[in-house]
């Protein structure tokens, strides 16, 4: 289970070795033959990279999933540490707003609430409000900013941000198409796509460990989709560390479009209501 996961980045490392080495030789221009070889592939391969990416678009609602103002979420969230449940188990309601709103109720009551505004975050509860700990803002971001909804609105978007189609692989039985994002400050996004269905299966992306500065891996793993207006929508969501599950997370319902709670995303109104 673990090759099927993470394989990917090893297996197809050689393959965006020599495409990057494309574009590099692209970039130089001239009438070098290795140049103009070089370029006619990397631009195959950046055709093939944006038609599976469009595939997913397609398969995922199109136009409507491209506009959507905002999106619903309730289900129940499970905890583990080195892949072994912790116990830590509970309901959540959660609502986003594209590009970087986020509001997580937490508990049946949702006396507890986490709420994300562009890049601060507040956790609030009976007593007020307080700044989320550095640590879980940060692996929030990485998570918002990493998301198959930035890669395809915003990432995509920039002419700077190279393509590559890696070939296939599989995830978790399922045979999947991969595609990686790289943008012009040398991040990047792998999305693994269903071959059939073209819905996405994985994304992951890597960070460097602030304090000891090593390089880490997060995934997260799409399963059971359910089609909620219009929009396919995955109810069990699973989430990796260095290829140990970290979270899942399986939902009762979703919508979109839906009407947000008054002062949804505003800390202090929500403070007002949470102490009352």
């Amino acid at each position: 289970m673990l090759a099927g996961r993470c394989g990917a980045s090893r297996l197809w490392f050689p393959v965006r070795f020599l495409l990057l080495s494309a574009f590099a030789l692209a970039a130089l221009g001239g009438s070098d033959a290795r140049a103009q070889s070089g370029a006619a592939d990397a631009a195959s391969n950046q055709q093939k990279a944006r038609a599976v990416l469009q595939q997913m678009i397609t398969a995922m609602g199109g136009q409507r999933w491209l506009s959507l103002k905002n999106t619903m979420l309730q289900g129940r969230t499970s905890g583990f540490y080195h892949g072994k449940p912790t116990g830590d188990i509970g309901d959540y309601t959660q609502y986003f707003q594209f590009p970087d709103q986020s509001r997580i109720e937490l508990g049946k009551k949702g006396k507890v609430v986490e709420i994300i505004s562009g890049n601060q975050g507040w956790e609030i509860t009976y007593r007020g409000k307080r700044r989320m700990p550095s640590d879980e803002l940060s692996s929030f971001l990485r998570r918002r900013n990493h998301s198959v909804e930035a890669a395809v609105l915003i990432w995509m978007k920039d002419p700077k941000t190279i393509l590559l189609y890696d070939g296939q692989t599989m995830v978790e039985r399922h045979l999947a198409d991969e595609v990686t994002l790289i943008n012009a400050e040398n991040d990047s996004i792998v999305i693994q796509t269903d071959a059939q269905s073209h819905l996405p299966l994985r994304r992951s992306w890597q960070w460097r460990d602030p304090v000891y500065k090593d390089k880490n891996t997060d995934a997260e793993e799409y399963d059971d989709y359910h089609l909620i207006d219009g929009i396919p929508t995955p109810f069990d969501v699973s989430r990796y560390h260095n290829g140990d599950m970290t979270n899942q997370r399986f939902l009762y319902r979703a919508g979109y479009n839906v009407a947000l709670p008054p002062g949804a995303f505003d800390p202090d109104t929500t403070a007002a209501k949470v102490q009352k």
